[in-house]
């Protein structure tokens, strides 16, 4: 911009100078009779017309040479403090907006699960730092909020625990009663089924609570160990539901809580088996993925699932439509939003595609060293 200034008043201050030079006449001259004069170039003059044709010739040559001199200079001027300007600019825009970037940073990683960023810019009372203390309350009520929430959640699990445990001693206890009768027997075993299922929730609703945190402390966790020991856990459902698992597991390092990443596969293949039809199976494998990551991918058949469902699968307590939410052996619904929540706090993604013919395939990468 200061460029395109200087140079329409460079224009400006030529177009001036032109038109002074060209109002600005040498005074009237008349040669004698029998005078003669020689000029710097050697002519001789001896009339007074060609007098008079030499003064305006010398000068229109003198006003070109004048403008031509102040035209070189003034883009000589111009383009030094083009440059200087582009130099102050550049170090004053820096220092303008470097407040600018420290909310990027801080919204940046704000972004990436860590609430207790804070901005706290310094400085004069501007707009900059009405934005920055502005975004800093907001980060605080955003904070409480999933604070208490997390801590409700977790204290309502916790209380839910003991009842849940004492009954279900109690229903064991009646079951193992020889005296019972068959009628009795078979209320013991759908009240004990329906405390399961809520011992279930109550379980999933405290690991998704805890998984919303951001993993602070990591180490080095082997992916395909960790899947292994995930498949051997669900390889009995698997075989009581008549469907095979094919494992293809390939040496992966990844960084995070190994026991939160097992849940990942855990919950993963539990949700592929219960979501399967007999003679059906179920593909696991890990393998490095670019950027040094690690990748889990989980693949199944089972019924088809429309690709308008796939934003809602990851919610708490969604199903699949026309899924049976009676049954128990099915899980209470928080399975795949418990493994989201662990992928995104050890800042993973995950993908859902489904599969021609039905069944889903889901891969999550989790950053590797």
């Amino acid at each position: 911009m200061f460029l395109m200034a200087g140079v329409v008043l460079l224009l400006l201050t030529y177009y001036f100078v032109r038109q002074s030079m060209q109002s600005a006449q040498l005074p009237p001259l008349h040669l004698g009779p029998g005078v003669t004069i020689t000029t710097s170039d050697g002519s001789v003059i001896t009339s007074q017309a060609g007098l008079d044709q030499w003064l305006n010739h010398f000068q229109a040559r003198q006003d070109d040479e004048a403008l031509n001199t102040l035209l070189r200079k003034a883009l000589t001027a111009l383009v030094c403090l083009a440059v200087i300007a582009f130099a102050v600019g550049y170090a004053m825009a820096g220092r303008v907006l470097r407040p600018l970037g420290r909310i990027t940073r801080t919204a940046r990683e704000v972004a990436s699960s860590d609430l207790h960023r804070r901005i706290q810019l310094d400085g004069p009372d501007d707009e900059l730092k009405e934005l920055a203390d502005t975004f800093d309350e907001m980060l605080d009520r955003l904070d409480r909020s999933f604070d208490s929430q997390r801590r409700f959640v977790a204290n309502a699990s916790h209380e839910l625990r003991t009842p849940l445990a004492i009954n279900r001693t109690l229903l064991e206890v009646q079951l193992a009663d020889p005296e019972a009768s068959a009628d009795l027997q078979q209320l013991g075993r759908t009240l004990l089924a329906t405390n399961e299922r809520s011992e279930q929730l109550v379980e999933g609703l405290l690991l998704l609570a805890r998984s919303d945190n951001e993993i602070t402390e990591r180490r080095a966790v082997e992916f395909s160990e960790v899947a292994l020991r995930a498949l051997e856990q669900v390889r009995p459902e698997a075989v009581t539901r008549e469907v095979s698992l094919r494992p293809e597991l390939h040496p992966v390092t990844v960084f995070g809580n190994g026991v939160l990443l097992e849940r990942i596969a855990l919950n993963l293949l539990q949700n592929a088996v219960r979501y399967n039809t007999p003679d059906g199976w179920v593909e696991i494998s890990t393998s490095p993925a670019p950027g040094g990551a690690g990748e889990l991918v989980v693949s199944n058949t089972g019924p088809v699932v429309p690709g308008y469902e796939l934003e809602h699968i990851f919610e708490p307590f969604r199903r699949v439509k026309g899924a049976d939410r009676t049954r128990s052996d099915k899980g209470v619904g928080l399975g795949l939003s418990i493994v989201r929540s662990v992928v995104r706090a050890h800042g993973g993604s995950i993908e859902a595609v489904p599969r021609p013919g039905g069944g889903l395939t889901i891969k999550v990468r989790i950053p590797g060293a």
